[in-house]
């Protein structure tokens, strides 16, 4: 998988490369029980500190998408939603469409702007399979 982060960017790098892995699982690229790089790897890859790839990974752990083990480091095994991520997720998505509505987007723009993402993950997950 690659990964692309902004190190300039407003959007703190733990949280983009948080974002660019679960994206890759949505998207099947990361398939369940693949490894991540290590966090050291990782961080010497982009340059960053190894403390900020740690951050991401246990992130993705306390949200159930990675498993982390001492041997085999962050492993891709995302657990089914529950209520709780369920409510969250919806919330997030009122927040990010309220947005939209908020700076004059059109509804029906909007909603096929979330179709087509949602079809480029349901595309990619198929060709991964």
């Amino acid at each position: 998988m690659l990964i692309s982060l902004d190190l300039s960017g407003d959007v703190p790098i733990y949280q983009q490369l948080r974002d660019r892995i679960v994206e890759g699982i949505a998207a099947g690229t990361l398939a369940d029980g693949e490894s991540l790089p290590s966090t050291r790897q990782l961080a010497a890859d982009f340059g960053i500190n190894f403390h900020t790839v740690n951050k991401a990974y246990d992130l993705l752990r306390q949200q159930g998408f990675v498993r982390l083990n001492r041997k085999s480091g962050a492993v891709v095994g995302p657990t089914p939603a529950d209520d709780a991520f369920a409510a969250g997720w919806s919330g997030r998505a009122r927040t990010v469409l309220a947005e939209a509505v908020a700076k004059g987007l059109p509804a029906a723009e909007v909603l096929a702007t979330c179709r087509a993402l949602l079809g480029d993950f349901e595309k990619q997950g198929d060709e991964s399979s």
